[in-house]
């Protein structure tokens, strides 16, 4: 990959930390989730009526990536009842990079070079070594991330073939976020549209988030057209680096010397994808 999608990718990572800091950051995640989501769904929304609908041949793709991140919305949501953002995260984000190789290779055929896999191969694992460093689990945490982790590379992938389906990233991705309205009207149907009121603070800060989400994935969209499914979705796991950051200095988690030299191991995995 260039350089100027290895950058924005590396944003995207960033905004990405962002917006699961504030959500595990709330007091209520499943109603700061649909806040998210109804900016997601709103924004695309908006996009749609100027590009339209991607090719017919995307739409398939464009349905399942939106139940897809529905799942993995509530699985986020349900997984940060048990853990905290240094604990589900990495484990969430570090078990999908690989997955996302291996479908890219069997679905479309993708062969990264030798230094793509070993970045790849060393993200995913320095990623599981900062959810290590963070000691035992809790009973609970460990099968719900990995089920969080394995939405992560299914959408991944999904959204992966259906852009290059699709004959333009920007349509593709105003109607799969579109989509994202299933969590707040789910929500909606649960609890009632009065729920959804709250201080303006609170929403400013669920709206905030989802306007970086929209953000973060709309240039992971766009640089999954062009580069290898697997290296992309490494180069954007790197957020756990910065999730590691954000939740020491908002979230007051500890940052230990191993944590660190995990962060390390992910930073010359993601130089090696640079090479490759």
């Amino acid at each position: 990959m260039s350089l100027p999608i290895i950058g924005l990718v590396l944003l995207a990572a960033f905004m990405h930390a962002g917006w699961n800091a504030l959500l595990r950051g709330g007091r209520d995640r499943l109603w700061s989730m649909a806040i998210m989501d109804l900016v997601l769904g709103a924004g695309g929304c908006i996009v749609v009526p100027f590009t339209g609908l991607p090719s017919a041949a995307s739409l398939p793709y464009v349905i399942a990536s939106g139940l897809l991140h529905f799942l993995y919305n509530i699985l986020l949501v349900r997984s940060y009842r048990t853990g905290d953002l240094g604990e589900i995260y990495p484990i969430a984000r570090g078990s999908s990079p690989a997955l996302v190789t291996l479908g890219a290779l069997v679905l479309v055929g993708e062969h990264p070079g030798v230094a793509a896999i070993a970045g790849v191969l060393l993200i995913t694992g320095g990623i599981l070594l900062l959810a290590l460093t963070k000691g035992r689990m809790h009973a609970g945490s460990l099968p719900i991330a990995l089920a969080t982790g394995a939405a992560v590379a299914s959408y991944t992938v999904v959204d992966g073939v259906g852009v290059r389906l699709s004959g333009d990233w920007l349509a593709y991705s105003g109607a799969m976020f579109a989509l994202e309205l299933l969590l707040p009207l789910w929500f909606v149907w649960r609890r009632g549209v009065a729920a959804l009121y709250a201080p303006a603070p609170e929403v400013l800060k669920s709206a905030t988030g989802g306007a970086v989400s929209f953000a973060a994935y709309a240039v992971v969209i766009w640089a999954l057209q062009m580069g290898a499914m697997g290296s992309v979705s490494a180069l954007r796991e790197t957020s756990v680096v910065f999730a590691a950051v954000l939740g020491r200095l908002f979230l007051g988690e500890t940052l230990t010397g191993k944590r660190i030299a995990a962060c390390l191991v992910i930073a010359i995995g993601a130089a090696c994808i640079a090479q490759g």
